[in-house]
């Protein structure tokens, strides 16, 4: 196979993996709603609005997401297609998920589903954040204002998590055991699922041309954005 051939599949699968990462986000983001034992901070967030406004809380990530998005103006972020993505795919996958995913009512079963959200979750992350194809409009808010104030990744990630988390249980979203689970395993989670689905560099023939490297996995500043470090 050619090395343009090559870098056209390779292409293809980091496309495949970045549009079934962000609608598997979506769907590990509604298991954790019918869990009902506490969302990740963001859809704590979504859901506080979505209770106050009457709105489906996948349209809401997705209003929230685009205003995110526009706070990136001022920081002179550059979003790619990832980040556009981003913003409408795991909404709709939210709510498509959440029409067909019955309540359940037993705690067993509800466990089940948020242990099984958490780790779908992780598979999601590592799965679109491998594609290499520009961070959520979440994590550019982090990393931008880490670039613009000079604070440390890890102060800004815990200042905004903190804030949002604060402000939708303020609205009526959930907190729970399943929020505190989240922090602490989602990257670890997502590392290892980064390591399992990186896409492997196009090696060419001996004699052609040497094919441009590809861009890391993530760059330093977005994997310590999502990632705890």
């Amino acid at each position: 196979m050619s090395g343009s051939s090559r870098s056209t599949t390779q292409l293809f699968r980091r496309l495949g993996q970045l549009y079934v990462g962000l609608a598997l986000y979506g769907v590990s983001s509604a298991v954790l709603v019918r869990a009902g034992l506490g969302l990740e901070p963001w859809g704590v967030l979504h859901q506080g609005v979505a209770e106050r406004s009457g709105l489906a809380i996948g349209v809401v990530s997705i209003i929230v997401g685009a205003v995110v998005l526009l706070l990136w103006i001022p920081m002179r972020q550059r979003p790619g297609l990832g980040t556009v993505s981003n913003v409408v795919v795991i909404g709709l996958a939210m709510d498509a998920t959440l029409a067909l995913l019955p309540e359940v009512h037993s705690l067993g079963g509800r466990i089940a589903l948020m242990l099984g959200g958490i780790a779908l979750n992780g598979a999601a992350g590592g799965l679109y954040i491998a594609a290499r194809f520009g961070p959520g409009p979440r994590d550019g808010l982090m990393t931008g204002l880490h670039r613009t104030t000079g604070r440390s990744i890890r102060l800004v990630r815990t200042g905004i998590e903190i804030a949002v988390v604060a402000t939708g249980f303020a609205l009526g979203g959930s907190v729970g055991v399943g929020t505190v689970l989240y922090a602490l395993s989602i990257g670890p989670l997502t590392q290892f699922f980064l390591r399992v689905f990186a896409v492997p560099p196009v090696k060419p023939h001996a004699g052609s041309e040497p094919c441009p490297a590809p861009e890391p996995v993530a760059d330093d500043e977005h994997a310590r954005a999502i990632l705890p470090g």
